[in-house]
């Protein structure tokens, strides 16, 4: 993989995987979630209904939906570790689908940035100088996988 090919661009390009609204299923805490994004968005609230209602949405935008709507729902300290959380989420992604890990392996040492216009917090946002937390953590989990890449076996 050569180092000068800019910038890897995956709201919905080639490496769309790495969404955390892309079709991989994912075990986490004894339950299957349709999307990482589902799984994210339950961690938000300690009350089980609401999970289940997260865990039955018919996508992970509807999922999101609710999420975004119960916000003040949320439990105690959520902003504190959300970015930990997130970070658990992609591990297990990576674990739990080998595809996925076979992208990230391809991704090289390439910056890794969310393209989403709407969201300048997870993504790069409208002016492309947002956060951009999510490929942040996707590339601290790829330098995870390539120094100790037996954690990520199954």
């Amino acid at each position: 993989m050569e180092k000068d090919q800019g910038p890897i661009l995956f709201y919905g390009s080639e490496f769309y995987v790495f969404s955390n609204f892309s079709s991989f299923t994912l075990d986490w805490k004894g339950r299957r979630w349709m999307t990482s994004e589902q799984a994210y968005q339950a961690e938000k609230f300690d009350d089980e209904a609401m999970k289940e209602t997260i865990g039955n949405a018919r996508s992970a935008h509807e999922a999101f939906k609710f999420a975004e709507a119960n916000k003040e729902k949320a439990r105690n300290g959520w902003n504190d570790i959300k970015l930990g959380v997130m970070k658990a989420i992609l591990r297990e992604k990576v674990r739990q689908h080998p595809y996925v890990k076979k992208k990230l392996l391809e991704s090289g040492d390439r910056p890794l940035i969310e393209d989403s216009w709407r969201d300048d917090f997870w993504g790069w946002g409208a002016g492309k100088d947002g956060e951009n937390h999510l490929g942040k953590l996707w590339m601290e989990v790829r330098e995870e996988f390539n120094r100790l890449p037996s954690d990520f076996e199954a």
